[in-house]
């Protein structure tokens, strides 16, 4: 395993949109910025979004400019398909170890002609689309992933050559090896995001047991335009669905599973999606299992009854199994909690989980910040300076502070822009002028790995 070095101002652990809107507010501002993803292509969770609440813009139409703005700034390098080992080192003075995946492509021969994709015999279930659509052995993450570059998966791959054979720049490589970098940088900004809440961790929700039961995520991609199959229809034997129940609470205030917390955004993107729904399957009935609705948020409550009063039936009562019915259709066992806990069966077509949110990385692991008691990043002044955390120099941004809407993400990637920019002031290394486009590359990535 082969080290390099970088030096930066600041050093972002994450690229989706909380991380992407730190580094673009600090690149701005003439800082030297690094970012580490773990994908292989940045945007986080927001890129394989349909549309946002309460407004149903195309989620796509805001991270994409910002994914496209961060790769073509002068200030900003960004590592996809690597990991923060560790951070070690005073305040001020912080040095990072991140390894770099082996893509078992050249990133800087590959030109993003997908030739290597199509020669490949191989398909198997695309994780980007919830399982639900193929890709193959060797491939590019989705669409408009940033960077265009393709990653082989050797799990999946039989070695047949044909990549390498049709790849016009020579870019497949068998050879790569893990590469270790270390990072010495001023400032931390953690934006790591979050992870659904396990959808089989309540298994009386039948979850990869019962046919047709989904996730959230699963539902997004369906109803995504360049989704899996072009519209929604039900997986398991591709039949539009008439009848379709979203199961509220499903990974969340439930201490069985030990998420006590509310992950606030739940209902939100439930009647989001039901509303999507109701406009791609007109006469599909639609209904919400939910033991309490919290729109939270400027307009939520006016978007929630909007839905309403556009035939989306609300059902208050806590679901406590799921089971097969006929012809796969799933059947809810739901306890009416406006008719004194009567326990009612009924039948739909789809039943989507609306999961809840759990911390993507738990702070302990690379560094030595506290986790709150939710395990998110522990914020000390949640409400005057929220991307603050117990350790001078390391800020957080975004859901990996606590659960939390795209709105609120996106402004607390740039309140950690902020902190980060009044810290590096405090160091004596002031912005707009201090550093330039020129000196860029003391974070080039050459060859797939990085260089001073």
């Amino acid at each position: 395993m082969s080290t390099n070095r970088l030096k930066a101002d600041v050093l972002v652990v994450g690229g989706g949109i909380s991380g992407l809107q730190a580094a673009l507010d600090l690149g701005d501002r003439g800082f030297r910025v690094v970012v580490v993803e773990k994908e292989p292509s940045i945007g986080g969770k927001m890129i394989s979004l349909s549309k946002v609440f309460p407004t149903l813009d195309c989620a796509s139409c805001i991270t994409t400019p910002k994914m496209a703005a961060s790769a073509h700034h002068g200030n900003i390098s960004i590592l996809t398909y690597t990991e923060l080992k560790s951070i070690e080192g005073t305040t001020g003075e912080f040095v990072a170890t991140v390894v770099k995946k082996p893509r078992f492509v050249d990133e800087e021969a590959c030109i993003g002609c997908r030739q290597c994709e199509y020669a490949c015999p191989v398909t198997v279930p695309h994780t980007f689309e919830g399982s639900f659509g193929a890709r193959k052995a060797i491939y590019v993450p989705f669409s408009n992933a940033i960077p265009q570059t393709a990653l082989l998966d050797l799990d999946d791959c039989v070695l047949c050559g044909k990549c390498e054979k049709v790849c016009p720049a020579g870019a497949i490589d068998f050879s790569q090896k893990a590469e270790e970098a270390a990072v010495e940088t001023r400032a931390v900004v953690v934006a790591t995001g979050f992870d659904q809440t396990p959808p089989a961790a309540k298994p009386q929700y039948g979850y990869g047991q019962v046919p047709n039961v989904i996730t959230g995520l699963q539902m997004e991609r369906l109803l995504a335009p360049h989704g899996p199959y072009g519209r929604v229809l039900r997986p398991s034997d591709g039949k539009v669905p008439e009848s379709i129940a979203f199961v509220q609470c499903a990974g969340s205030r439930d201490q069985s599973l030990g998420v006590s917390y509310c992950s606030r955004v739940c209902c939100m993107y439930a009647i989001k999606q039901s509303m999507l729904l109701s406009g791609a399957l007109p006469l599909a009935d639609i209904t919400i299992y939910y033991m309490d609705i919290r729109a939270f948020g400027k307009g939520y409550e006016q978007f929630f009854q909007n839905a309403q009063a556009m035939g989306i039936e609300f059902v208050k009562g806590k679901v406590a199994r799921i089971r097969e019915g006929g012809n796969q259709s799933p059947v809810v066992r739901v306890e009416m909690l406006e008719e004194d806990g009567v326990a009612r069966e009924r039948q739909h077509d789809l039943v989507v989980l609306s999961l809840g949110m759990q911390p993507a990385w738990r702070p302990s692991r690379a560094l030595s910040l506290r986790a709150a008691a939710d395990g998110f990043v522990h914020t000390p002044q949640p409400k005057l300076r929220p991307s603050l955390t117990d350790q001078r120099g390391i800020f957080v941004a975004g859901t990996a502070a606590g659960p939390k809407d795209i709105v609120d993400s996106i402004v607390e990637g740039g309140a950690a822009a902020m902190e980060a920019s009044l810290f590096l002031r405090e160091l004596g290394l002031h912005s707009e002028g201090d550093h330039t486009p020129a000196e860029a590359p003391d974070l080039a990535m050459v060859g797939g790995a990085v260089h001073e």
